[in-house]
């Protein structure tokens, strides 16, 4: 096995897992490659806007499955809420092991101020429209079912991928306007509490740019997503990188095993989760999701932690 890069901290978002067009096999086999200090899943990461109890692939279950085996091997773990697993709000602040469930996060980075959060809050559809926004990450997500039939006769007559979300939002001014307004309310905002660095998600734009104003300048980030771009931001020494995946640089080899033995995730169900001396009742993947949704608690060692 290829020995993985090192990261101080790696940041995804909006993966969306229990949706069509969720890279999830893309997203596992770039996971496989690196070793983060920090992983921030900086919301979306769950759908549960759009989650069905007869869709949730074993190519889905092996991403938490990844996440699970980094958080045994040492690395630390936040999972900051978005608007698609909005539901984990009611549990904000839950910890276990190297597990931080947070809406927002704040950390030192060689003497900088990071500051993360989804950026959800900023959506005026959210807060006065949640029906058009649910409507629309349906409609979204039939649009990625279809850009990828189309992606599949593009690739098989010798022509290059499309994105037809990406072009439909470039030629819509609204669009282009809300993602301009999203950044400058986000900088605006860490410019005012002196931050150097705020790290987002939400708008499916990956980004690294510093913006300056009258008040000071700060370096904004969004990790973008993993629907159409396939994109994470690496930061390591100092230095804040896009990652791309390409799909040329992966080799389509047997899965090896998971990388220790306290990550153990069969493909039809979870007999167990363990942090440390911590271990989760047993749960299949639809009934783990579930029972977020419902705000049900999990039981750790016979006792309800949330």
């Amino acid at each position: 096995m290829a020995e993985k890069r090192p990261l101080d901290l790696l940041v995804i978002s909006d993966v969306h897992l229990g949706t069509y067009g969720c890279h999830a096999e893309e997203l596992n086999s770039y996971l496989k490659t690196v070793k983060p200090a920090i992983l921030v899943l900086n919301g979306d990461i769950l759908d549960m806007w759009q989650f069905r109890k007869y869709y949730f692939p074993k190519s889905h279950l092996k991403v938490l499955k990844r996440i699970i085996s980094m958080m045994s091997q040492g690395t630390q773990v936040y999972y900051l809420t978005g608007n698609h697993d909005e539901n984990l709000r009611r549990f904000t602040n839950f910890e276990t092991g190297n597990f931080h469930l947070v809406d927002k996060l704040l950390l030192r980075l060689d003497g900088k101020t990071a500051w993360f959060f989804h950026g959800d809050v900023f959506d005026v559809t959210m807060k006065h429209s949640k029906w058009l926004a649910k409507l629309g990450g349906f409609g979204y997500d039939l649009l990625t079912m279809i850009n990828r039939f189309v992606n599949f006769i593009s690739t098989s007559l010798g022509y290059s991928k499309i994105s037809l979300s990406k072009r439909i939002k470039d030629g819509v001014k609204s669009a282009v306007r809300f993602v301009d307004d999203f950044e400058k309310t986000a900088t605006d905002l860490a410019i005012d509490n002196r931050y150097d660095y705020v790290v987002c998600g939400h708008i499916h734009r990956p980004a690294i740019k510093t913006v300056e104003s009258s008040k000071g300048k700060v370096t904004y980030l969004n990790s973008g997503d993993w629907i159409e771009n396939l994109t994470a931001l690496e930061y390591h020494e100092g230095e804040w990188s896009m990652y791309r995946y390409d799909e040329a640089a992966f080799s389509h080899g047997p899965e090896e095993e998971p990388d220790s033995a306290e990550a153990e995730l069969v493909m039809n169900g979870i007999p167990a989760i363990s942090f440390g001396d911590m271990v989760l009742e047993e749960l299949t993947a639809g009934q783990m999701i579930r029972r977020v949704a419902d705000a049900q608690p999990f039981t750790a060692n016979g006792k309800y932690h949330v």
